[in-house]
């Protein structure tokens, strides 16, 4: 099984009004910025969290 890619570099690569979409440059995944954001709070918290 793959490892699963935390996007340590990435580019924009379109904006729609309100939205931004951003490409890893490791995996090549797409995804909106806000996305991007949302993962990067996600590993901070602790699972267990209570």
């Amino acid at each position: 099984m793959k490892p699963q890619c935390r996007h340590p570099r990435v580019q924009i690569v379109a904006r729609e009004e309100d939205s931004e979409f951003v490409e890893c440059l490791e995996c090549g995944d797409i995804f909106e910025a806000s996305e991007f954001k949302d993962m990067a709070i996600e590993e901070r918290t602790p699972a267990n969290e209570a």
